[in-house]
Order: structure tokens, then C-alpha cells, then sequence
């Protein structure tokens, strides 16, 4: 009797120990719904109204910045694209331009990345709007070993790396990570 209760007891630990699973952080979720806040391979399209060599496409550099002729580099990692038309109109009004009219939008996104058990991991192109689910696809699909109803993703916010379990519908943002899990059986 006291062999089977321990053995029970030991079993159950042993699957508890399996799982090594905490829900992720709020903040996790909520940066889905925030201002999207550009970061390092976002590429850029700044332009000046009025002034045609000024106006161009601009990527944000592994120090997070961009260089503009005239102001030279702008800081962009953390910010939100209104953030650096205000960076930007500010520095053309200190010397340069009189009232200058900056428009920015994020021409094309920082890459996602998957891997884990699917049949081409690597880096791809983000597209808005895009979720776990798609980004497998985008992957060639699951492997046969692939466990498919969740996901791990590993995004950073406000500085702080955060990894999550969360259903393959959940959206996911440029910069992600995505790991697909083997299945136990």
C-alpha cells in the first residue's frame, strides 16, 4: 500500500517537474495592443516635405539609429514613429530648415524568427497582422513531430526579454522569436 502511494507521489512530481511552465507577464500581451516601437532592421521610409535630399528610405542601424544628411545620426530603438518625426523635425529646426514637416512610416518590418519543429527554421520577413500560425506556415508548415497547439515566444519589451507559451493563433510582433515544441506522444 505505502509503496503504491509513494510511487503516485513520485510520479506526480516527476510530471509536475515536466512542465517548468510559468504564464508569461501581463506586459507580455499588452505589447501587442501598444504603439509599435522600432528597433534594429526596421527599414524606414522619412520624408521631408519640400525637400526632395531629404526624403529616403532609412534603416535603423545595430546601434539603433539612423543617419540623415545634414543631422547625422537619430536615435530610433524605443521609439514609436511619431517619437522620431519629433526627433527629426527638431534637429532640421536647429540650423537647417525653418518649420520642416516630417512624415516617417516603417516600410518594412525587423525579421520574426522560428525554429524548433518545423521544416525550414531561419529568419523571415515580418507582415502585419501575422500570427504564430501563419509564421509556421510561412515556415513550410510542422514537422510530424511538432506539438501544435502552442508556441514559445521569446519577444524583448522595454528592454526585458520575455518568453511565453501561448496558443498558435496569438499574434505575434517583428523581432519574435518562435520556438515550436516536440510533442510527448
Amino acid at each position: 500500500m505505502w509503496v503504491r502511494v509513494f510511487a503516485l507521489v513520485l510520479m506526480g512530481a516527476s510530471v509536475a517537474g515536466c512542465t517548468g511552465y510559468a504564464r508569461p507577464k501581463p506586459t507580455f500581451h499588452e505589447a501587442l495592443t501598444e504603439a509599435y516601437r522600432l528597433d534594429a532592421g526596421d527599414k524606414l521610409r522619412i520624408t521631408v516635405f519640400g525637400q526632395t535630399d531629404l526624403t529616403n528610405s532609412y534603416t535603423v542601424d545595430q546601434s539603433g539609429h539612423i543617419s540623415m544628411p545634414l543631422i547625422g545620426g537619430v536615435p530610433a530603438r524605443g521609439n514609436t514613429t511619431a517619437d522620431l518625426e519629433k526627433s527629426v523635425a527638431d534637429r532640421l529646426r536647429n540650423g537647417f530648415l525653418r518649420s520642416p514637416d516630417v512624415s516617417v512610416e516603417v516600410e518594412q518590418y525587423r525579421p520574426f524568427f522560428i525554429m524548433g519543429e518545423v521544416r525550414n527554421a531561419g529568419q523571415y520577413p515580418y507582415v502585419a497582422n501575422m500570427t504564430a500560425q501563419t509564421a509556421v506556415a510561412i515556415a513550410g508548415g510542422f514537422t510530424a513531430r511538432a506539438g501544435q497547439a502552442t508556441v514559445d515566444i521569446t519577444r524583448q519589451i522595454n528592454g526585458e526579454i520575455m518568453t511565453g507559451r501561448v496558443p498558435v493563433t496569438d499574434p505575434i510582433r517583428p523581432g519574435d522569436t518562435i520556438y515550436i515544441r516536440e510533442r510527448l506522444f
